[in-house]
């Protein structure tokens, strides 16, 4: 396999994915510094599918990883403005107390993804869709 043209395909795909040259590069790194770490799948020819699996999880973690990061650059700033604190228990009091519940471990005590779908007996992709459903209503709500 040649490592310079499927170097520049993962960056291609990883760029397309997170819009940051930056980024981008950083995460094509970590895909092949996981990929030499690992003999699994070179060992069946699937080396390519591997590379854009990994790639694809890394740019996946770090699109969560940004979105939990402003979710909790959002809740400091609305600390620091009385308006806004209200604003936020307001609108965090219109949501279901399961939903009120599920962002605070998930975003104030920072508990693991799989903690929270072995608690609510959820898989990994419904709690992040309900997840990412609870965050657009907050944010709708805030709007107004």
């Amino acid at each position: 396999m040649d490592i310079d043209a499927q170097y520049d395909k993962i960056y291609r795909f990883c760029y397309y994915h997170m819009k940051n040259r930056t980024l981008a590069e950083d995460i094509t790194q970590e895909t092949f510094l996981r990929w030499f770490s690992s003999d699994t799948y070179r060992d069946r020819n699937q080396a390519l599918h591997y590379l854009y699996t990994i790639a694809r999880n890394l740019c996946i973690n770090e699109s969560k990883r940004k979105i939990t990061e402003q979710f909790t650059e959002d809740i400091k700033a609305s600390a620091n403005d009385p308006l806004d604190a209200i604003a936020l228990r307001l609108a965090l009091e219109k949501l279901s107390d399961q939903d009120r519940e599920l962002i605070l471990l998930r975003y104030v005590n920072k508990e693991p993804v799989g903690f929270l779908c072995e608690q609510y007996g959820l898989s990994r992709f419904a709690l992040y869709r309900r997840l990412k459903r609870i965050l657009f209503s907050l944010k709708e709500e805030l709007r107004e």
